[in-house]
């Protein structure tokens, strides 16, 4: 039996649910009161999938990650006993459905469990990246429709709502009979990306991300293009044509996943035969699978833009090419608004 993650016992702020509603918090003014706008009776647990990001979350909020034990017994069994009282409590458990997939979806199920047994009044399950996304329709004849299962599998294991960022695709939300809050990394993302000097143009690696280029080219106030491929295989595609000017731009290739990186480095190694002077990439959800990692740095990428809602293997932690930005100060915010009853919908740009 093996102890995989222990957490420190919670710390909790002043302010309860009698503090005024509507009141809106920024990240900087978040950071700058601390535990002043703590809920009483908000509670913060986690698994072993991104305890970094889980640990900043709890920062922002002023208080401690809950006191729980997450281990696997010798024949992969997944245990989890609760160390603290969450009766009546409105707790929140951040998992990210990330690599090992399998061991961490298990973990936030048993979690919810748990705490549901222990007499939670609320369980959110915040989920920075909902693993299985992209299984969200049938492409063949008896093929699953796995996003959905999970869906049903985290309300039957007993969450009240969810939060979740960058979904891979936005009518997921539908698959839940639970309420659902989407919110996205573009705050985050567009704030470094206003201090890239030279002229941008926003390039959509394909035709499903154009409605997700457009929005950040807008706010940009940049021009934009897109890429159009052919995949010839599962996890293989081949870039085929640019649609717009990238000539003498800085060229930002935006994406929400990225997992082999085959299509960023195509897609890179076409913007700069067009002529492009430099080119970026940016994405919310850092899958990197396989030699992910090695072909992105063989490309002309100049910087690979991601978040912390999957945390970065050694390999790319210890690789220049890769930016790592926090949505910490977000998924703060929404959770302290959920916990007071205030509306979350500011935070949805």
């Amino acid at each position: 039996m093996t102890v995989r993650v222990k957490n420190l016992p919670p710390s909790h702020g002043v302010l309860g649910r009698k503090a005024r509603r509507g009141d809106a918090f920024s990240m900087k003014r978040m950071d700058e009161i601390g535990t002043q706008v703590n809920c009483e009776r908000l509670r913060v647990f986690t698994g072993n999938s991104n305890i970094d990001l889980v640990q900043k979350i709890a920062k922002h909020l002023g208080t401690s990650v809950g006191n729980a034990v997450v281990r696997t017994f010798s024949d992969g069994e997944i245990n989890v006993e609760i160390h603290e009282s969450v009766r009546g409590m409105d707790v929140f458990v951040i998992q990210s459905i990330c690599s090992p997939v399998n061991d961490n979806l298990m973990e936030l199920l048993i979690l919810i469990d748990a705490l549901k047994r222990a007499s939670a009044e609320r369980i959110t399950a915040v989920l920075p990246y909902y693993g299985y996304a992209r299984q969200d329709r049938k492409v063949l004849p008896r093929a699953p429709i796995s996003a959905k299962l999970v869906a049903d599998l985290i309300t039957t294991a007993g969450a009240s709502r969810v939060l979740t960022v960058d979904l891979h695709a936005g009518q997921i939300q539908g698959f839940f009979n639970i309420p659902v809050d989407h919110l996205f990394a573009a705050p985050v993302l567009l704030e470094y990306l206003r201090k890239l000097k030279n002229e941008i143009v926003v390039i959509s690696p394909d035709a499903g991300g154009v409605e997700r280029a457009r929005a950040f080219a807008k706010r940009l106030n940049a021009s934009l293009a897109i890429i159009d491929k052919r995949r010839d295989a599962p996890n293989v595609s081949q870039v085929m044509n640019i649609i717009g000017d990238v000539e003498g731009l800085t060229a930002v290739l935006l994406d929400d996943i990225v997992d082999t990186g085959g299509t960023l480095a195509r897609a890179a190694s076409a913007l700069m035969a067009k002529g492009a002077k430099e080119v970026f990439a940016c994405c919310t959800h850092p899958v990197l699978s396989g030699r992910a990692v090695n072909i992105l740095s063989e490309s002309p990428i100049k910087e690979m833009v991601v978040t912390d809602s999957i945390p970065l293997g050694e390999t790319a932690k210890n690789n220049p090419i890769f930016k790592v930005l926090s949505i910490s100060g977000i998924l703060a915010q929404a959770i302290q608004r959920i916990c007071r009853d205030e509306s979350v919908s500011s935070l949805f740009v």
